[in-house]
């Protein structure tokens, strides 16, 4: 097997630790010898065995004289775990493949480093899908703030609800589905209010197999009812309620009580939660990545604000004419000023399209 295809087998491996490692990033490892895989392993939770040390440990044989693949470089200090670099040394290894470095301060090259002195160390192989596999640690571990990814399901033309509100289901089975796969995939859902009270959504994982994300709704006032489907069990121990200071402290108490978390964050122009703000306080509480899944303020203040680092629409084949738009907010006053969207990408779910691709942080 080439180096391409083991690096392709350690991501399948790192992704069996999606949910559960978070805020570390996932990694998968395996160990060659005699052009035969003796050892794989994967970073399988916070706080456990690091993918690298896991492949050493379920070896069938001794791995001296062998090959090493991981997707991410090897860490070389101490935290939860002691360094793998070390581990890597010591076990007689002699080639080590990456896929891509690590760019955290207390990584980023010191494993490249410590491990070319006395083994042969080639890196970047499929970088590209390496990196875009952590892509939230990434950003997470550079920023301080959570990759933020706004799903929009729309008709053709534009509307995510129609005159009456009414939104369900604008988007095929096939689309719905997908959407709980990439919730599963995100540390974080995150809704306004009002789709709170108009929709009542559960936003958990239930049409795939995986990880239920944490909730977030963005409630300046408090308006969440108390009997609110996020503030009943089992869900609401992963449901944050984020504020603002002109809450009400009775209430505030009474959602805690029930379970939930509340945070207050500092208001923005408009006596809403300062997105900024909440971005900070996801990090700093270890949500590397943020689904935004309505409604349209939200969308809108997302991408207006530079705060959306991903942009995936689903679009269905339907005309409603009249309703409520996706996205709807004043300052572009020419074509130059369109926020826009790069490494753009199609295909089709069901009988749906969707498009997804990265968003500018720069309007020009």
């Amino acid at each position: 097997m080439t180096d391409e295809e083991l690096i392709k087998k350690t991501l399948k491996l790192a992704e069996r630790g999606r949910g559960k490692v978070s805020p570390n990033p996932l990694v998968g490892a395996v160990v060659t010898k005699n052009n035969e895989i003796i050892a794989e392993g994967f970073h399988r939770e916070f706080g456990g065995v690091h993918a690298e040390v896991a492949a050493l440990d379920s070896a069938r044989e001794d791995v001296s004289g062998g090959t090493l693949y991981v997707n991410l470089e090897p860490c070389s200090h101490t935290g939860k775990q002691p360094p793998c670099v070390d581990r890597i040394k010591k076990s007689g290894i002699k080639r080590v493949v990456i896929g891509t470095f690590d760019p955290n301060p207390l990584v980023n090259g010191k494993g490249f480093s410590f491990l070319r002195r006395g083994l042969e160390v080639r890196g970047g192989v499929l970088e590209a899908a390496c990196r875009n596999l952590n892509e939230g640690f990434f950003k997470h571990v550079t920023t301080g703030r959570p990759l933020v990814t706004v799903k929009i399901a729309q008709t053709l033309d534009g509307k995510i609800a129609r005159a009456d509100g009414s939104s369900k289901w604008i988007t095929s089975e096939k689309s719905r589905r997908l959407v709980h796969r990439m919730r599963s995939q995100n540390d974080a859902v995150l809704v306004g209010i009002g789709t709170v009270l108009k929709d009542s959504p559960r936003l958990n994982v239930r049409l795939v197999r995986g990880q239920d994300p944490k909730r977030i709704v963005l409630d300046s006032t408090l308006k969440i009812p108390l009997n609110s489907n996020f503030l009943t069990k089992p869900l609401v121990e992963k449901t944050i309620i984020a504020t603002t200071s002109g809450a009400s402290k009775e209430k505030i108490r009474s959602i805690k009580e029930l379970g939930a978390d509340v945070w207050t964050i500092k208001k923005d122009s408009k006596s809403r939660v300062d997105l900024s703000e909440l971005c900070k306080k996801m990090g700093s509480e270890g949500i590397t990545s943020v689904l935004v899944e309505g409604g349209s303020q939200i969308f809108s203040a997302f991408l207006q604000e530079n705060l959306a680092d991903k942009i995936a629409i689903f679009i269905a084949p339907k005309i409603f004419g009249e309703g409520l738009s996706a996205v709807h907010f004043n300052g572009i006053h020419s074509l130059h000023a369109s926020i826009k969207l790069h490494e753009f990408d199609k295909r089709k779910v069901g009988d749906d399209v969707l498009l997804t691709g990265r968003v500018n942080s720069k309007k020009n």
